[in-house]
């Protein structure tokens, strides 16, 4: 069995991932009935013995002791690290785990990027080779945070500098154009250059999709209609008892987010019949380097909220995961080209499933000519708490260039009259050309798909052939 490493920067990605362990833990819980250290416990936590001098970690099959999270905790403000260790997941993290500041990067990339980045470098380097040392097998690290904010202390090139074999996946929250950091596009498409350069999958949310859905479950849940209401154990409303205590704002965004998150992990944790290792992930889906932003979908979305509806069949369940009401990000990817697709099936469902359905839906997919059988599909046996069945899409398409070219005009409304420039150009190592170069790097990304959409309808031509003489 493999492991994994989360790390979770700045005040989303911890708030993301506190929602994560929450209800990961959850979902263990409903499974091992036994209270063993299993091998599925092994791929995200240890299990620590405290009575020993040393701390040292127990093996598998032995009773459960103390869960610890394979995690790395950094931001540069201390509230929402703080609010962790006082909750009820305080015994999941210890403080070798954490890494804290007190004045934060105040929205400003330049300020966590380079003063921060380099002032702890040294440290979270400490911190996350802890982390791996505990690990038997390690697999991939998982990174969780937002591109609008200025944490960016720790990112995908820091990783592929000092674990340059372990895969990198990203899950990046992507702002809204109404977002309350004016700041935000520079700082997302500073982002977007490390991530298009250094990580191996990323997957992009938009918070705008976040709220759309959550405010669709809402819409639901208030209808009035038999079986929509939402139950009181409930994901989405987490105060209402998940582990995480009171309801706290963007929880319900928040665990959209960390179901995503479950699900990719299932194979890594639970058994299936048709396992799939995180690994194929980028193996599979990016056949090109730069190419590596997977849109998510999820279905049902009632599972988001532990809504109580009218179990939805398999078909249909793999029929909504393509239609745009499921994609985390504003897109339809049934108008836009595909270059992979991979389709992650948990509960009682069998090979002849994925098969059926993938058969039924190829005439309504546009694929790329040369890639026409590029499906990824995995199954595992265990499904979500309370739930038959789910599914998660991850769809390497052409349909995410629309959110880029709108951050990249959102960016160029504030480079073009030079506002607030003086905030990152002050701050000791950052220079204009790396705004010229982030732009650069989005317009060419930018450019590629543009290049694969223009052959959407027409096949490739085939390379001429050498005519043999006779």
């Amino acid at each position: 069995m493999t492991q994994s490493v989360v790390v979770q920067v700045g005040q989303c990605g911890n708030q993301v991932g506190c929602r994560f362990w929450d209800l990961a833990l959850r979902e263990h819980a409903h499974v091992n009935k036994k209270g063993l250290y299993d091998e599925a416990l092994s791929s995200f936590f240890r299990n620590v013995d405290s009575r020993k001098s040393d701390g040292g970690a127990c093996g598998i099959g032995g009773r459960i002791q103390h869960l610890k999270a394979r995690a790395v905790l950094v931001d540069m403000e201390e509230g929402v690290v703080n609010e962790i260790l006082q909750g009820p997941l305080r015994e999941v993290f210890d403080s070798t785990q954490l890494l804290t500041d007190v004045s934060g990067s105040g929205n400003n990339w330049a300020v966590g990027h380079m003063t921060y980045g380099s002032a702890y470098r040294e440290q979270i380097v400490d911190k996350l080779r802890k982390a791996v040392e505990h690990c038997d097998c390690l697999q991939c690290f998982f990174l969780i945070h937002s591109m609008g904010g200025g944490e960016k202390v720790l990112d995908s090139n820091l990783l592929e500098e000092e674990f340059p074999e372990v895969c990198r996946i990203v899950t990046s929250i992507y702002p809204s154009a109404e977002d309350d950091v004016i700041t935000s596009p520079y700082n997302s498409v500073l982002a977007m250059r490390e991530l298009t350069e250094h990580a191996d999958c990323v997957l992009p949310i938009e918070n705008q999709s976040l709220v759309d859905i959550v405010d669709k479950i809402k819409r639901m849940s208030h209808s009035g209609k038999p079986g929509l209401v939402i139950k009181r154990d409930s994901t989405i409303i987490s105060g209402q008892g998940g582990l995480s205590g009171a309801e706290k704002p963007f929880d319900a965004m928040n665990n959209i987010v960390a179901n995503l998150l479950l699900n990719i992990t299932s194979s890594a944790r639970f058994e299936g019949s048709l396992n799939m290792d995180l690994n194929e992930i980028a193996m599979n889906l990016v056949p090109f380097p730069r190419l590596h932003y997977l849109v998510p979908s999820l279905t049902p979305l009632y599972t988001l909220a532990d809504v109580s509806v009218p179990t939805r069949r398999l078909d249909q369940m793999f029929s909504d995961a393509f239609s745009k009401d499921h994609q985390l990000i504003r897109a339809d990817p049934k108008h836009s080209l595909y270059l992979a697709c991979a389709l992650m099936v948990r509960g009682n469902a069998q090979v002849s499933d994925l098969r059926r359905n993938i058969e039924r839906l190829k005439p309504s997919l546009p694929f790329v000519s040369w890639n026409q059988e590029g499906w990824k599909t995995g199954l595992c046996s265990v499904p979500p708490v309370g739930h038959s069945h789910s599914l998660l899409a991850l769809a390497n398409n052409t349909c995410v260039k629309p959110t880029f070219m709108e951050l990249r005009d959102r960016f160029t409304k504030l480079y073009r009259k030079k506002a607030h420039l003086h905030h990152y150009l002050q701050v000791e190592g950052m220079e204009q050309s790396f705004f010229s170069e982030a732009t650069n790097s989005l317009s060419s990304l930018i450019e590629e798909y543009h290049h694969l959409d223009a052959t959407k309808g027409r096949l490739m031509p085939d390379a001429p052939r050498l005519s043999i003489a006779r």
